[in-house]
């Protein structure tokens, strides 16, 4: 059959695989709830990425085999974040089960004060979410004991359940271990590492003035240290072998991402030598994790093993300290792989077939300056966060209706990808029907327009992204 010249489709006709993402993403959420992202979505994309292959060809004359090429361009693109993503589930594994991020809870739990209980519980969610890189573990494990004792001194629910989320998001937002944040890198085409760099800029004085907040509502609570915390510092020692020795840990991971070694070398490093950790302070938790049926160096090559690539489930004698050092390794972060290679899918079809750059000339009217053009960027995150009820989704929906018109304008990627996380990732736990909002708000068993107002740093952030854009602080540009 003979192609039609290419034709640009309309904005209405390119904005239709869009509306049917978002009514079907609507009816996967309904469906599946918080286990939307296990399959549904995924499932979405590619019915989304159907539709608009089918109306390209109909209307803009586009080939299959333009659509596939782009498909094949946009998942080689990410093919160095999956990786990436695989070593991140490594990495979280042998830190859990070598006691790195055990012993890293257990002194942060030990410098709460109970007349700065709410800046603490910022801090604390912020350093637990950074070292996991999942805001989803801190605010279901960590937050939840927080959360008890906040209760117990009297705070509110709102207060308790704004400081949870902050610190969480903060830490999701800049950790190398998180999957949003290697997400928004690879979409946007930015060094993980120049990313993180990058979004301190406005990450810092976000957390900064969250903080200030904080620590001025405290004042007025005064009580005495709870059991909760007790208990579970207690439990965290009986189980593990607490050393400030698997510090080392992390300051090595801190003084290779200060060389700016390659990430993949980086993550690649801090698993093995967590896992080597383990092999010297953890034996008995290989043990557990190999079972009875084995013993010895067996028992220890099997527990190191499965703590790298597979599910592990330590007994603490504690629920909430049971469910936070259970780990997934690199099988947990493969329906994120799953996502992005559809999402890839289907931006490379809407890409092909012109749709895309027909959305963004709709946008392209309001971006004549720096804050213009990251003030529309954050909306979009925004919108699509309340639209796709996906962090996931928005991140990547964003990355790619706006990359090329960055480039053209001669940013470098970096502004891209931090504009993108200071309203995606950030701004997904406040909206109710997102994934992270219902998640978040049934884990603490806090109603998310309850912790919303509380939520200083994920408010803040998106205002803070446009406000250094204004200044012009930092905007670099590509040299030609």
């Amino acid at each position: 059959m003979e192609n039609n010249p290419f034709k640009r489709p309309s904005p209405w006709l390119s904005v239709t695989p869009v509306l049917v993402l978002v009514c079907l993403l609507f009816l996967a959420v309904r469906l599946f709830g918080s286990d939307t992202l296990n399959g549904a979505s995924q499932i979405v994309l590619i019915i989304a990425t159907a539709v608009c292959a089918v109306l390209a060809t109909l209307f803009c004359g586009t080939s299959w085999k333009q659509i596939e090429d782009a498909i094949v361009s946009n998942i080689t693109k990410v093919s160095v974040a999956l990786l990436i993503l695989l070593l991140i589930g490594a990495l979280s594994g042998t830190w859990m089960v070598s006691g790195v991020i055990p012993t890293l809870i257990y002194y942060g739990m030990m410098i709460i004060n109970p007349d700065f209980y709410l800046a603490t519980t910022c801090i604390i969610c912020a350093a637990v979410s950074l070292m996991t890189g999942s805001s989803w573990t801190t605010v279901a494990t960590i937050g939840i004991a927080l959360l008890g004792v906040g209760m117990a001194q009297g705070f509110s629910a709102g207060w308790i359940g704004g400081a949870i989320i902050s610190g969480a998001y903060f830490g999701d937002k800049i950790s190398p271990l998180s999957d949003t944040t290697v997400l928004a890198s690879a979409v946007t085409e930015t060094p993980l590492f120049v990313h993180i760099r990058y979004m301190m800029i406005t990450t810092v004085p976000s957390i900064t003035i969250a903080l200030i907040i904080f620590t001025i509502a405290g004042f007025s609570h005064h009580s005495a240290p709870v059991l909760e915390v007790t208990s579970f510092t207690s439990s965290l020692r009986s189980t593990f072998n607490i050393s400030p020795w698997l510090l080392i840990v992390p300051v090595f991971m801190a003084f290779m991402i200060a060389r700016r070694a390659p990430s993949l070398v980086t993550l690649f490093c801090s698993a093995l030598i967590a896992a080597v950790f383990g092999l010297i302070f953890q034996p008995h938790i290989l043990q557990q994790i190999a079972g009875e049926d084995v013993s010895g160096l067996m028992a220890q090559g099997k527990g190191f093993l499965t703590s790298i690539f597979g599910s592990t489930h330590i007994q603490t004698g504690l629920d909430e300290l049971d469910e936070l050092v259970a780990t997934r390794g690199m099988a947990g972060m493969m329906n994120t792989v799953w996502l992005i290679i559809c999402a890839m899918c289907f931006g490379g079809a809407m890409t092909a077939s012109g749709m895309l750059a027909s959305i963004i000339s709709v946008f392209t009217r309001f971006m004549k300056k720096t804050a213009g053009m990251v003030a529309s960027t954050v909306v979009s995150g925004l919108c699509f966060n309340i639209l796709t009820s996906d962090q996931y989704l928005s991140i990547i929906l964003t990355g790619n209706m706006y990359k090329d018109i960055f480039r053209e304008k001669g940013y470098e990627s970096r502004l891209l990808s931090r504009s993108a996380e200071d309203s995606a990732t950030v701004t997904s736990p406040l909206i109710p029907w997102n994934t992270c909002g219902m998640t978040q708000a049934t884990v603490l068993g806090i109603p998310t327009l309850t912790y919303l107002p509380y939520a200083f740093f994920n408010l803040v952030s998106p205002l803070m992204s446009i406000l250094v854009a204004a200044t012009g602080y930092k905007i670099f540009r590509v040299k030609r």
